[in-house]
């Protein structure tokens, strides 16, 4: 159980000197008698929020509930306090009862086609047709969002190529709104994007294709990119194994040398950028703060960086910060990381559930 407990700093975003309560795990503004006080002058930040995270997805594919549990904590002790999976091959819902695990939103199993994705990771369609149906089984299935495989490489092509026709994107988006969840992509590459652009896709993951009129689209309809930058540092590493595809090797290299430039663009054109670490398989949990620090490098402010992995991602998913009756989720900093953040990788307190974690 938590202790009650008084908590006073600079609360951000808001930049103001502030105190307030927690008891029973969430935050009140109402004086706790008793209340054990945490801290009077530190920076007070909403849990960090990795908007791609795979707590299920080891180096050689799946892992066990039991390692999925150590990967989440390795990310809660990084300051990751909310995960949105983004795409899983085994069911964490046990997870999602453990109080000392960061919130889990479920976004089911990737829908991909067969042999066109990681083996094993995925739900693995014979037919494009049958997207719709998928689409519908995992939007029941999830906790409001739906993961489509958007490109992979295309071993007879020799290089990325979609994967479905844009008329079935089209019914599948549909379906998913229609059951009340938005619909995410993975895609490298570029011929896939104008047919999730035009179905109304929710958000797309790593982008690294994306042209500037198509940023524009994407901030004009409000979809989310989650750029995933440490991940994408991988490309060249892929392409030196992909040496019977030399048009595909030659594809990643170009796209990794264009994502920085790619992401400045979206955030000058005013795109909702979301950091999220691909942490699982190829990046290690615990990661998160080398990807705000990437987007960072790549174009946003600092605090820009910061709230694209804590306050407006947690807007994003529709999960609180720090404000009345939230629960307790918070970390404690000795100084402003909106001035350096390599703070964030030393938190004087991470608390969760309105427990502290070190």
């Amino acid at each position: 159980m938590s202790t009650a407990l008084h908590v006073a700093g600079v609360i951000l975003p808001g930049g103001e000197p502030g105190e307030f309560w927690v008891r029973d795990g969430r935050i009140s503004f109402e004086p706790v008698p008793g209340a054990e006080t945490l801290g009077r002058d530190g920076y007070l930040v909403p849990g960090l929020v990795d908007a791609h995270c795979h707590p299920g997805i080891g180096v050689g594919g799946p892992v066990s509930l039991e390692e999925a549990a150590a990967q989440a904590v390795a990310d809660r002790d990084a300051g990751t306090l909310l995960i949105r999976d983004c795409g899983l091959p085994i069911d964490v819902r046990p997870l999602q009862q453990r109080a000392d695990l960061p919130t889990i939103i479920r976004a089911g199993r990737h829908l991909a086609l067969t042999k066109r994705y990681v083996p094993g990771l995925g739900i693995e369609l014979d037919d494009p047709a049958q997207l719709p149906a998928a689409v519908a089984d995992q939007a029941r299935d999830g906790d409001g969002w739906v993961k489509l495989v958007g490109d992979w490489i295309d071993r007879g092509a020799g290089d990325l190529a979609p994967l479905w026709p844009d008329d079935v994107l089209a019914e599948a988006v549909k379906v998913a709104h229609d059951h009340g969840a938005r619909v995410t992509a993975h895609v490298f590459g570029e011929a896939a994007l104008p047919g999730l652009i035009a179905a109304g896709i929710d958000c797309l993951e790593h982008g690294t294709g994306l042209s500037a009129g198509q940023l524009e689209e994407l901030a004009h309809h409000d979809v989310a990119l989650v750029p995933t930058l440490i991940n994408i540092e991988n490309f060249p590493g892929i392409a030196d194994k992909a040496g019977k595809y030399p048009a595909y090797a030659a594809h990643m290299r170009a796209l990794h040398a264009g994502v920085g430039e790619m992401v400045a663009t979206a955030v000058e054109a005013g795109v909702r950028v979301f950091a999220g670490s691909d942490a699982g398989g190829m990046v290690e949990h615990g990661r998160l703060v080398d990807e705000i620090e990437a987007l960072h490098r790549a174009g946003m402010t600092r605090e820009q960086a910061l709230a694209s992995g804590s306050w407006a991602a947690r807007d994003w998913l529709g999960h609180p910060g720090i404000s009345d009756g939230a629960p307790a989720d918070l970390l404690v900093y000795p100084s402003d990381p909106r001035e350096d953040l390599g703070v964030l990788r030393h938190p004087r307190h991470i608390v969760l559930g309105g427990v502290v974690y070190g």
